[in-house]
């Protein structure tokens, strides 16, 4: 696993050993990120945002963010030996300063909060946990006002998962992809929506 582009390009990250986690792979990285310079029109780098990454694993889709231009980042992941791994890989990458670790059950936390706002988030649940789709309803919902109007969130899951994004009280899904066995889905606040179309 590494970084593909930015300032960090070709860095290694660590990873643990086993199934503890599902490191995406660079070239499902690789077209996530060029979908959001996309997006955000700002071809092979982001705008300096705020970035949250939760169920963060080892850090791979924050990192990638702040390799690329974005301002913070802050990771929510549990899990002891995936914490270990992401607590080196900032410290490798000497980008401590610049990054928020939280150690909780991102299901139960308080939302994080940014002075700005969040411009990216990124959320990765474990295939079984999201296969609740009104549980993962709740979570996009308490983020959603800690995310910028013109901000984007991005829900991975697996690719025939059914998720009931119509539920949802704040966000519209604006871009959907499925890449091999999973699915990309990309979200925006229902005002930015609105206002994207007057």
């Amino acid at each position: 696993m590494r970084v593909i582009a930015g300032r960090f390009r070709g860095r290694s990250l660590a990873a643990p050993r086993g199934l503890i986690t599902r490191p995406i792979t660079d070239r499902v990285k690789e077209t996530l990120f060029n979908i959001l310079g996309h997006r955000f029109g700002t071809l092979g780098h982001l705008p300096d945002f705020d970035v949250l990454d939760v169920f963060a694993g080892t850090g791979s889709l924050g990192i990638e963010a702040l390799s690329r231009g974005a301002r913070r980042c802050t990771f929510v992941e549990r899990d002891h030996a995936a914490l270990r791994c992401l607590r080196d890989n900032l410290q490798q990458l000497r980008v401590l300063k610049h990054c928020v670790v939280r150690a909780e059950n991102a299901w139960a936390m308080r939302t994080p909060e940014s002075p700005h706002g969040f411009g990216l988030m990124f959320v990765d649940p474990p295939y079984r946990d999201a296969a609740v789709g009104l549980r993962l309803v709740d979570l996009l919902d308490r983020l959603t006002p800690a995310l910028r109007l013109d901000g984007l969130l991005v829900l991975r899951l697996e690719a025939h998962a059914v998720f009931p994004d119509e539920r949802l009280q704040g966000l519209a899904c604006v871009d959907r992809r499925q890449i091999g066995s999973m699915s990309l889905l990309f979200f925006e606040r229902k005002e930015s929506s609105v206002t994207n179309q007057a």
